[in-house]
């Protein structure tokens, strides 16, 4: 430790001389020299009521009443309904199928890893499907690590996601769905769509008889506090 000594002597009372500084000044010097060991070694182990456990990145030191310890600061509570983080995917192509057993889109899948086991995750998927035989139905999946959610139960229309019947070849269907999941995890969850066909050539992201100007499709997953 490096103490800097001033020019002793006493301020004069108008002023004058800004240089000189009371005698005081290397007085306390000496002392501050005299103890800088001391002073260097310092710890927080060596002061009494602290507690350091196996400190880590971002701990603070905070009393609690009785002791000072090392702790990492609580994370604020954010109200329920808050959005706590977005991800989103968009495949600007488009895809054909001629298979009735779902088939990944490529491109629209997204991965995120939820802050709190109590969050929920707000889903939604937007494109333009078409076939190329009118009235065949194309059905479609939202799927979590590997798991169709948000199914549909009894009729025809069972066991998807959703269901979009095209009406004219030559004009593609606009869809929208969405979809409050709970995975109850902090571990990384991915989303991603499926689709498939009842029948014909099923295209997702463009009309059937024409390929002028494909549609995106886009997922977007919206983590929401609990």
């Amino acid at each position: 430790m490096a103490v800097t000594r001033l020019s002793g002597g006493t301020t004069p009372a108008n002023g004058s001389d800004p240089r000189t500084f009371p005698t005081i000044w290397n007085a306390t010097a000496d002392v501050i020299e005299a103890n800088e060991t001391a002073i260097d070694s310092l710890a927080l182990t060596s002061l009494s009521g602290v507690s350091i456990t196996s400190p880590v990145d971002n701990q603070l030191l905070t009393y609690n009443g009785t002791n000072w310890v090392n702790e990492v600061p609580a994370v604020p509570a954010v109200p329920a309904g808050s959005v706590l983080q977005v991800v989103s995917a968009i495949r600007t192509d488009s895809i054909a199928t001629t298979s009735g057993t779902f088939t990944d889109v490529t491109g629209v899948t997204v991965t995120l890893t939820p802050v709190s086991v109590a969050s929920k995750m707000f889903i939604l998927v937007t494109g333009v499907v078409s076939n190329n035989n009118s009235g065949f139905a194309t059905p479609m999946n939202i799927v979590r690590n590997g798991t169709a959610i948000g199914q549909s139960t009894g009729g025809d229309s069972a066991n998807q996601s959703m269901v979009v019947y095209t009406a004219s070849a030559a004009n593609g269907s606009g869809f929208a769905a969405s979809f409050f999941d709970s995975p109850s995890s902090v571990a990384a969850q991915t989303y991603k769509l499926q689709f498939a066909v009842g029948g014909g050539t099923g295209f997702l992201g463009r009309p059937a008889v024409n390929n002028n100007g494909p549609s995106p499709t886009v997922i977007t997953v919206m983590e929401v506090a609990g």
